[in-house]
């Protein structure tokens, strides 16, 4: 009865917990101490980009890693001297150096203006350049709102169960994500950075050598992709080895992933069920046919993203280097 009155105390109280982060954040809040942040770190994060196109898909996977374990602290990027912060998780190991780099280069942007040093946070410097990769890829541009402060703690224990696995189904995803007060729309419009990015060949392979004593291959799995798949990744193949998460259009943020998931192109289980699910496929079939309503709740659940777990007034700091406490 105790875990029960929990429960429903814990879904009448999200609304409110998640009403007052967000009246804490706001887009402005830069505007008496560091005025220029926004062209600061979208100057930075362009420099990088034009470097390599990783930064993209880094930048954004690193955010939403960051909020979803300790909330958008920026605990993801401290290093452990022993190896056992959130990054040195399992989980974590595949998160390109390009992410971290791209903060790192947007934070000493930031610094060295005067008037700016060490008063912006780190995690709102890495949701800023999260909102400017996305933009750089031919994405939406929204208004980020501000005013996080860096976490103090980075421990690997707590990644453990946080992040979303590609193995997982409908209601593993929704109970995950609805922890944290988002939808399941939230979290459809947040898989769609899948467009994006890429992933290791042990991250799928059950799904096109070993799916079931039955059948080798998943039967949600395009029977054609799942070839093409196997050529790209053989039994034997170098682990290094990098597959894209969107096989049409890779570099570009749109809408292409969902219109994959109709035609059983979905990379990873937790991809394909969007669509094989019926509770979920409208969803995917609105996105598929509208970029724009794509783009409109992509950027809806990003904001809600945005709030998850905040350190907010005097709570945490203002790291001076990223990668350490102070």
């Amino acid at each position: 009865m105790e875990a029960r009155s929990f429960i429903v105390l814990s879904v009448f109280l999200l609304p409110l917990l998640f009403g007052t982060v967000s009246s804490q954040l706001r887009t402005d809040f830069y505007k008496g101490t560091c005025p220029n942040v926004e062209s600061l770190v979208s100057s930075a994060v362009s420099k990088k980009f034009q470097l390599t196109f990783v930064t993209v898909p880094a930048t954004l996977r690193l955010f939403f890693h960051d909020c979803m374990v300790r909330g958008c602290d920026a605990s993801v990027l401290i290093q452990s001297p022993t190896n056992k912060a959130e990054k040195d998780h399992p989980d974590n190991l595949s998160l390109a150096g390009d992410g971290f780099d791209t903060v790192i280069k947007a934070k000493a942007a930031v610094d060295n203006d005067p008037n700016c040093r060490n008063k912006v946070s780190c995690a709102d410097i890495l949701a800023l350049a999260t909102r400017d990769v996305v933009r750089l890829a031919g994405g939406p541009s929204y208004s980020v709102e501000l005013g996080r402060r860096d976490g103090r703690v980075s421990s690997i224990a707590s990644v453990q169960r946080r992040l979303p696995q590609p193995t997982f189904n409908l209601d593993q995803l929704n109970t995950m994500f609805s922890t944290h007060g988002l939808s399941q729309t939230d979290m459809i419009a947040l898989s769609g950075a899948h467009t994006l990015g890429f992933s290791h060949c042990n991250r799928f392979s059950n799904r096109i050598y070993n799916f079931s004593p039955r059948t080798r291959i998943d039967p949600t799995l395009n029977s054609g992709y799942a070839m093409q798949l196997r050529q790209m990744c053989p039994v034997k193949v170098d682990p290094r080895i990098a597959i894209n998460m969107d096989p049409t259009t890779p570099q570009k943020f749109d809408n292409a992933y969902f219109q994959n998931l109709q035609q059983g192109k979905g990379l990873f289980t937790s991809d394909q069920i969007l669509f094989t699910d019926s509770r979920s496929r409208s969803t995917v079939n609105t996105f598929a046919s509208s970029n724009a309503a794509f783009n409109q709740a992509f950027m809806q659940a990003m904001t809600k993203l945005g709030r998850v777990g905040v350190l907010t007034g005097t709570q945490g700091e203002i790291r001076r280097d990223c990668t350490r406490p102070n």
